[in-house]
């Protein structure tokens, strides 16, 4: 049994075409298998519009396709809910069009210009009218977590100890150090993003796929069987090796 997963995408619609490429490649060797999106398909990247519409309209066509919430996928659907709406995992002194969040870009992808720079309400207003109701019920819809095998799939990670089934979202979409730092086996393989590095690293309870796209990074996708990974490369997979179950994370 293998399973792809595709990292952090946020709004990077030609690596995500990519991604994919890299990933039918890999299918006409192996066969095929799902794939899991671990979420934030949207903010900081040039065509946040664009990816939800990639993706829906492969999910509505019958592509074996996994779309995860992100917790910025999340901020994105409650700014529209309310624009004063603060998700319960965002630091006190941000908002969703803070520069370090990146809403002003995910709007600019539907025509709301200079978002960060003009009043609230009216960029509000516009905001409600240029985004489709159906891109919104995509992300609302979206589950916060996934397993298949001896892998579990989610956004941010898992709360150490709790099952699956008794998991809080506000913990898959936007958990750090309680689950990074946390050396425990999960019995299973956790397959996240959320926390950016250099690289898709292994570190043997869970794999770390975001290598920062939002950041001008590359957008990993890999392949899991069992609970080994594999990156895969024009050049065909490439093993990602256990470095024990702590590491260096970038927040």
């Amino acid at each position: 049994m293998h399973t792809y997963a595709v990292g952090d995408i946020h709004g990077h619609l030609d690596l995500l075409k990519r991604a994919h490429q890299l990933i039918l490649a890999d299918q006409a060797r192996h066969g095929a298998a799902p794939v899991v999106h671990i979420g934030d398909l949207v903010d900081r990247g040039p065509n946040s519009r664009g990816v939800i519409e990639h993706l829906r309209l492969g999910v509505a066509a019958g592509e074996d396709w996994v779309v995860l919430k992100g917790n910025h996928d999340r901020m994105f659907t409650g700014f529209l809910d309310d624009k004063d709406r603060r998700d319960a995992g965002l630091r006190e002194d941000l908002a969703y069009l803070h520069f370090k969040i990146g809403g002003a870009t995910t709007l600019e992808s539907y025509g709301v210009r200079n978002a960060a720079d003009r009043p609230l309400a009216p960029v509000h207003a516009e905001a409600i009218a240029a985004v489709p109701a159906e891109h919104r019920d995509f992300l609302v819809s979206r589950p916060a977590s996934f397993q298949r095998g001896e892998a579990i799939f989610v956004h941010a990670g898992i709360r150490p100890g709790v099952p699956l089934d008794q998991q809080d979202e506000t913990d898959l979409v936007w958990i750090r150090r309680d689950f990074l730092d946390d050396s425990r086996d999960h019995r299973a393989l956790i397959v996240h993003g959320h926390t950016a590095i250099d690289r898709a690293t292994h570190y043997d309870n869970r794999l770390n796929i975001d290598s920062g796209a939002a950041y001008g990074g590359p957008l990993s996708a890999v392949v899991v069987e069992g609970r080994a990974a594999f990156l895969l490369t024009e050049a065909g997979r490439v093993p990602l090796l256990p470095q024990g179950r702590t590491g260096t994370n970038r927040f």
